[in-house]
């Protein structure tokens, strides 16, 4: 069968997710689960965009070996110097370059001619060139692009050494039909087209991007630009998940194998959703909750008889399995040990946090009657913060009620030990609260957004807070688990805090 390469652009695209932010450690923990899912390419960033960008590609070129480790860069020279220093250390290193085609953004975007864009995107690819070896050329929104026009520029950019011809559909708007015609015609009038991998990118605007890229597929691309769950720009990518287990279970249609090692792919989409805060929707194809639970009893006993009536995909090929050991308050820590490999979250902590792991969960049991694998991913994603704590939760009080007005009590620890506490009153109890860490901690916070969810069923459920906090017009993201939503709620608001201290590198108590 022929390969079709898996160009991963998680880190690059799936980070222009609105919400969604990154830091570098966050980005090195998804690159290397990447690495062991065998995508061919990582796209790790966009090194102009920002000094935290820089950082992140530089890090994950010179940690991640054995993969392409791609930056992006606009045809600029800025951008592609930019770029080639963020990758040094990479073993094999990819600059991915792009430049507007389509006659609507030349027009008001771009202000440019055809002319222009076809020497802009000709010396781009030779000063690229100067870097490495492995230089990829987008023509953005090519689907909306004149055939002929992007025929002229896919030429030219071969002939100026584009190693891989990447097609966006930067904005979803094609279907596949059409699409899949788009590249039939480039591999029928393209002169040069033999010389190059030649990949699709493309967005779900429409719905459509998973759909589009296998018709591209089976249309001749050899390479398929796509992300961890589909997330991404707007309405998100090309899910990866998706794309390959297509061509796995329907390799009678498609003909084409990858190089991804699917049982990993669960491991991918819980890391990805954890550290971006994206949930996965519930029904979602291949990683959603509900993908291979059968509710029907008409289903049930098909299953039961025989699995193959209502499953084309074993769970276990995608690394979930059937049959767990059940957790509770009596289970010892060898039980508590294999769940997290079987969830395949043993690699994620050290032999110490395993310990303070296994003390967390003792005590979530003693509240619970029965723990669902969503506790058990809530406390090992906890111990994966790698926000310093410069501000600890010791205590609080809450009074609240019908005619009472508001009034938090909060007692912190700060990083040299140093115990503080103030109270305050509120409109509310979480506003009393918010206000009372401010005074504590001298970060005036200005809540924009809080979210409240049960993480499992039930009057015990573990309850998850996310809170979007601007702190002198930046913005910063705070997520906490309890099954007290009081305590989440000052626990995220802290972690929120901590974020900017390490960034700013604040002192306690001392102003922003």
């Amino acid at each position: 069968m022929s390969r079709i390469l898996i160009f991963d652009t998680t880190l690059r695209d799936g980070e222009q997710s609105p919400g969604v932010t990154l830091n570098i450690q966050e980005k090195l923990q998804i690159a290397r689960q990447l690495a062991l899912l065998g995508v061919d390419v990582i796209e790790a960033g966009f090194p102009i965009a920002s000094q935290g960008d820089f950082d992140a590609v530089r890090s994950i070129a010179e940690e991640i070996k054995g993969v392409t480790v791609c930056a992006l860069a606009r045809a600029l020279e800025g951008d592609i110097e930019r770029a080639a220093q963020a990758l040094k250390g990479a073993e094999k290193p990819r600059i991915h370059v792009f430049l507007a085609t389509s006659e609507i953004h030349r027009k008001h975007k771009l202000k440019k001619a055809k002319e222009e864009i076809l020497k802009l995107a000709a010396h781009a690819i030779k000063y690229a060139k100067g870097f490495v070896k492995d230089v990829e050329f987008s023509p953005e929104d090519a689907s909306r692009t004149e055939p002929p026009f992007l025929k002229e520029v896919v030429e030219t950019v071969i002939d100026a050494g584009a190693t891989t011809i990447n097609i966006p559909d930067t904005v979803g708007y094609a279907v596949p039909e059409e699409f899949a015609e788009l590249i039939r015609f480039l591999k029928r009038e393209v002169k040069n087209i033999s010389k190059v991998v030649l990949s699709v990118h493309c967005h779900n605007d429409l719905g459509l991007a998973v759909a589009n890229s296998l018709a591209a597929v089976k249309a001749g691309a050899t390479q398929v630009e796509c992300t961890i769950n589909g997330i991404g720009e707007r309405a998100g990518n090309a899910s990866l998940e998706e794309v390959v287990m297509a061509l796995r279970t329907r390799k009678d249609f498609y003909s084409y194998t990858t190089g991804i090692a699917t049982k990993e792919i669960m491991n991918a989409s819980r890391l990805v959703s954890s550290l971006t805060g994206l949930r996965v929707q519930r029904n979602k194809a291949i990683v959603g909750e509900n993908a291979f639970a059968h509710s029907s009893g008409v289903h049930q006993d098909g299953i039961i008889k025989e699995r193959a009536t209502y499953e084309i995909i074993k769970p276990e090929d995608i690394g979930l399995k059937k049959t767990r050991l059940p957790l509770g308050k009596l289970s010892g820590r060898k039980a508590f040990l294999e769940r997290l490999k079987e969830l395949g979250l043993d690699h994620a902590l050290s032999e110490e946090d395993l310990e303070v792991a296994f003390r967390e969960f003792k005590v979530l049991a003693d509240k619970k009657k029965s723990i669902h694998d969503a506790d058990i991913e809530a406390i090992v994603i906890d111990l994966m913060e790698e926000i310093p704590p410069v501000f600890r939760l010791e205590s609080l009080n809450i009074i609240c009620g019908p005619n009472t007005v508001p009034t938090a009590s909060v007692r912190l620890r700060t990083k040299d030990n140093k115990v503080i506490e103030n109270a305050t009153i509120g409109d509310g109890p979480i506003d009393a609260l918010y206000k009372t860490i401010d005074l504590l901690t001298d970060v005036p916070g200005k809540l924009l957004d809080y979210h409240v969810r049960a993480i499992t069923s039930g009057k015990d459920a573990l309850g998850e807070v996310n809170v979007e906090v601007e702190v002198n017009g930046e913005l910063l993201r705070g997520r906490a688990v309890s099954c007290d939503i009081i305590e989440a709620s000052a626990k995220a608001y802290l972690n929120a805090i901590n974020k900017l201290i390490q960034r700013t590198q604040k002192s306690p108590g001392q102003k922003t």
